[in-house]
Formats: structure tokens, C-alpha cells, sequence
């Protein structure tokens, strides 16, 4: 099982590792992990806006652009949504990801 490394940068400043299998979820990585800024209410099926991150510019443009029905939650984010902010379900853990770095936002309600 190839395993990929993520980075979460909380509002307070600290620096989170999550880590997980490829093919998983980068949410479910910061479930597995503990990350307390990632409330994920609705287990990862894109029916709410609390497992929102902000991708870092350099890595944004690696992603897939989300859905349509990913923008349309992202518009109900609690934090501001910003360029590039994204719903962490929806980032699928792929090896070409490894090092992925994104930020908390300050609230996720």
C-alpha cells in the first residue's frame, strides 16, 4: 500500500502531518490523524462545508478543479472562501500529491 503525506497548517501556526493510503481522501487522513479543524460532519459525502481547507498556491493547480456540486458547498463555507479553498473529501490522496500543503481555516462553523 502506497501511503501519502499531507500538510496541515492550523490557525494557530503549527504544522500537521496526515498521512494516507492512496486513494483515500485527504480528509479522511485528518480524520485518521486527530486534526480537530476538520469537522467533517457529513462523512465525506459532499452534503456540507466543514472539512473546508485552502490549498497553498504551488499545489492548487495539481489538483483536479472540483465539481460543480463541490463549488456550490464550497459557497457555504463558515471561514471566507479564498482561491483556493477546496473541500478536503474531495482531494483524492494520490502519490503525485505527497507533500501536499493546506491550511486550516480559523472555523469550520
Amino acid at each position: 500500500m502506497t501511503l501519502v503525506t499531507a500538510y496541515l497548517d492550523s490557525p494557530g501556526g503549527a504544522r500537521l502531518a496526515v498521512c494516507g493510503p492512496a486513494g483515500s481522501s485527504l480528509m479522511r487522513a485528518a480524520l485518521a490523524a486527530g486534526v480537530g479543524g476538520i469537522a467533517a460532519d457529513c462523512g465525506g459525502v459532499l452534503s456540507c462545508a466543514t472539512c473546508h481547507v485552502i490549498v497553498a498556491p504551488e499545489w492548487a493547480q495539481r489538483l483536479p478543479r472540483p465539481g460543480a456540486d463541490e463549488r456550490a458547498m464550497l459557497d457555504m463555507t463558515a471561514a471566507p472562501r479564498e482561491p483556493h479553498s477546496r473541500l478536503s473529501c474531495q482531494i483524492v490522496l494520490v502519490p503525485a500529491l505527497d507533500g501536499l500543503v493546506a491550511r486550516l481555516p480559523a472555523t469550520q462553523y
